[in-house]
């Protein structure tokens, strides 16, 4: 049983803020080569894509990049990477290839490196600075098959989480039935998403998601799948990467009036107790 108390979150300045902004733009960028060179279709979504609108590159107080693709893409990708990946300072993780790892999507991270998460200290998977891969997923078109896959897959990111929400958990009920979720075999967890994933992704459907991430408040069971059918270069830290053609329906499904900067109270990151920078 944990009995892990979380820790005290270190204090991140401009310098160190910069320094990982870098590690990440370099995580990107082998991202983007690779898909160039293989044809595979990616884009930029989430912060990322609202920095690369608003800010022209990195969201100034963020902390990680993500990326997307369709599931078929996804998949071409992981098993390009097993030749194609620059070994000596990345590697790809997901669940099939650390038996530690407890998120539905992927992450890509930098060999000799170091950024733990509040919460995360306890966890078995290898670590290192990383994006977030987020593989799209169909969602079912009729509302009763819409209704049993969001709550599937609401049960099983919740059950996945439960390792890190035993120790995060604000109240001791929660942290309690976060107990009881992590004795589920995540490997039982990972076969029921693979399940759900294959049941819809052989037809077109008009809705999308990442089957482990939330949909925004308001978006109901997913994206407009022609969202993501056409991409485009955009700028993004003086470099080009990949997005979707549709990047301003997208944003404002996301986050509203996107050009607008939240309150300095709202600009948040991801506090970390352990960060490192690889000095090769």
């Amino acid at each position: 049983m944990v009995m892990s108390k979380m820790k005290t979150p270190i204090p991140i300045v401009q310098d160190d803020l910069k320094n990982l902004h870098n590690v990440l733009l370099d995580l990107m960028s082998e991202v983007d080569r690779i898909c160039r060179i293989h044809h595979i279709d990616y884009m930029m979504v989430g912060g990322t894509l609202l920095g690369a609108v608003r800010h022209g590159g990195f969201i100034p107080w963020d902390d990680d990049a993500d990326l997307g693709m369709s599931r078929s893409d996804y998949e071409r990708f992981r098993y390009i990477c097993q030749t194609e990946l620059n070994h000596n300072k990345f590697f790809l993780q997901d669940n099939t290839l650390d038996p530690y790892y407890r998120w539905g999507y992927a992450r890509l991270r930098r060999k000799n490196s170091e950024f733990i998460r509040i919460g995360q200290e306890h966890m078995k998977m290898k670590t290192g600075i990383f994006i977030d891969i987020y593989p799209h997923d169909n969602v079912p078109d009729y509302y009763f098959f819409r209704v049993i896959h969001a709550i599937s897959c609401f049960f099983i990111r919740k059950t996945l989480y439960a390792q890190t929400g035993i120790v995060t958990g604000t109240t001791v009920i929660k942290r309690l039935a976060y107990r009881l979720l992590n004795l589920i075999p995540p490997t039982f967890l990972f076969r029921q998403l693979d399940n759900i994933a294959k049941r819809y992704n052989g037809r077109k459907t008009k809705l999308v998601r990442t089957l482990t991430f939330p949909i925004p408040r308001g978006g109901r069971f997913g994206f407009p799948a022609e969202w993501f059918v056409e991409t485009i270069d955009m700028t993004f830290e003086n470099k080009t990467f990949r997005t979707m053609r549709e990047y301003d329906e997208y944003l404002k499904f996301k986050y509203g009036d996107y050009m607008t900067l939240p309150a300095e109270n709202k600009r948040h990151w991801h506090p970390a107790s352990v960060m490192r920078f690889p000095n090769d």
